[in-house]
């Protein structure tokens, strides 16, 4: 071996290069497995949704309290979990949620009732918002090259779209084998190596102590979202016109005017409303949301008919959903190319009107239709989805300046599973009714196939020539 090459590669230089280098790529590994562990939650619960039911007792409710604690927590907290990580340091709040995220899983794991696993995912999901801007802001930090930083966030992107296809198959095979507590058990050894692996290699980023949490912001918002979400669940349950279900309503109503009022005069809103000033910038946010309230509703509902109505095991579900989920990621991939052919508010279209199609296509669904008619489908549905959300993101991005991306980003997310949160509600307090849930179900996919409908309009129409 030549000396050159020896004292080229032993060289301090050298070493402090490849050390640098095996940091970022743990730390990326670190962030992946945050990211990846908080979308594998969003959809492994599903398969276990009949299990959790016959075990700690309740109806549709509280199946549907299950789901929505998490996505509420997720939805309300994103921005300002994003605000705390630049106040106070990114490594430090994305340890801290990671460490929660871990305990509430093995909290969840051990709840004696619902009552505790509903708290237990509120805990879970809050921290699952940590989690999400925080890892992005530590890739950020560890990788200065723009070329690498871009590979890097496609991985921690594409992780967690595997972690997101894989949840209903995971959470299967645990269900069969060991039980439903095991899909909460299963975080635990993730957010061991997470937290281990962030504490190791992770660098922090530069505090700003400036950067005000808006408290007051943040409690309405939690307010006005918990008490709209309950107000639909509970609706179904108990009757539209019930006292509760009213007062519910009325209090979303005025908290969320409260929530507006107190963004339009604080110094460091979590939400800027500058923002819903640039045409584009509301119309992909409102297609998020509209987008989520019918996907993951009709997730949601598609998981109590295969194991309640058609008596399939949580593996079997698991399976069920496999191809739908598949299908997500290939068509992620291939929806920039179709953007830069068609441009991406027509693609966004397209792909809102093809999950369309595919909800129409089961409204003939009985108690014993063949899987396969149905998973033809469904596959149509997440092929729309997966079309239409690369360039929902890269619209809804460059329709702000850069400087302001990451607080884009943050209501993009926040807006999408505010979606995810109303669609459970929703489409659970049709089927919630004793013997009435084929004819729920139908109402579900209408309602979807509508909604989906009206999200194509909205960005069709109402985006600029230009978008």
């Amino acid at each position: 071996m030549p000396a050159e090459y020896l004292q080229l590669h032993s060289s301090p230089k050298a070493w402090n290069a490849r050390g640098a280098q095996a940091a970022s790529a743990l730390t990326l590994a670190a962030m992946s497995l945050g990211y990846g562990v908080v979308q594998l939650d969003v959809t492994i619960v599903n398969t276990a949704l009949d299990a959790m039911g016959r075990t700690l007792g309740g109806g549709v409710a509280e199946l549907q309290w299950v789901v929505s604690a998490y996505t509420i927590a997720f939805a309300a907290f994103i921005l300002t979990a994003g605000a705390l990580g630049d106040r106070i340091g990114a490594k430090r709040v994305f340890m801290a949620g990671f460490a929660i995220f871990t305990a509430a899983s093995l909290a969840c794991a051990l709840s004696p009732n619902a009552i505790v696993l509903i708290a237990a995912r509120l805990v879970q999901g809050l921290a699952a918002a940590i989690l999400v801007p925080n890892s992005l802001a530590l890739l950020n930090h560890a990788y200065a090259d723009d070329r690498a930083r871009g590979r890097a966030v496609a991985i921690w992107a594409a992780g967690a779209s595997l972690a997101l296809t894989a949840g209903p198959f995971v959470g299967g095979a645990l269900i069969t084998l060991v039980g439903w507590r095991a899909i909460f058990l299963v975080n635990l050894p993730i957010g061991l190596t997470g937290l281990w692996l962030s504490w190791r290699h992770a660098t922090e980023t530069t505090r700003a102590p400036s950067r005000e949490i808006d408290l007051p912001g943040q409690l309405a918002a939690i307010g006005a979202l918990g008490a709209l979400a309950g107000a639909i669940i509970e609706g179904g349950a108990l009757g539209w016109d019930d006292p509760a279900v009213l007062a519910a309503f009325a209090s979303a109503l005025v908290l969320a005017v409260l929530f507006v009022w107190r963004e339009s005069c604080a110094a460091q809103p979590m939400l800027p409303l500058s923002l819903f000033g640039h045409r584009l910038f509301t119309l992909t946010a409102l297609v998020g949301l509209l987008v989520n309230i019918a996907i993951y509703g009709l997730i949601f509902v598609l998981s109590l008919y295969f194991q309640r109505i058609n008596g399939l095991s949580a593996w079997r579900t698991g399976l069920a959903f496999v191809p739908m989920m598949a299908a997500v990621l290939p068509v992620n991939l291939l929806a920039p190319r179709l953007a830069e052919r068609i441009g991406p508010c027509p693609t966004i279209v397209v792909g809102a009107c093809i999950s369309a199609l595919g909800c129409l296509g089961l409204l003939w669904i009985e108690v014993d239709t063949s899987y396969w008619m149905i998973c033809a489908q469904m596959i149509a549905i997440s092929g729309g989805l997966g079309l239409l959300v690369p360039p929902l993101t890269s619209t809804l991005l460059g329709s702000v300046e850069k400087a302001r991306s990451g607080i884009a980003a943050g209501v993009l997310n926040a807006t999408r599973q505010t979606g995810s949160v109303l669609g459970v509600a929703l489409f659970g307090s049709l089927v919630a009714s004793e013997g009435a849930f084929m004819a729920g179900l139908h109402a579900s996919l209408v309602v979807s196939a509508a909604v989906l409908l009206l999200a194509a309009a909205v960005i069709g129409i109402g985006a600029p020539s230009r978008g």
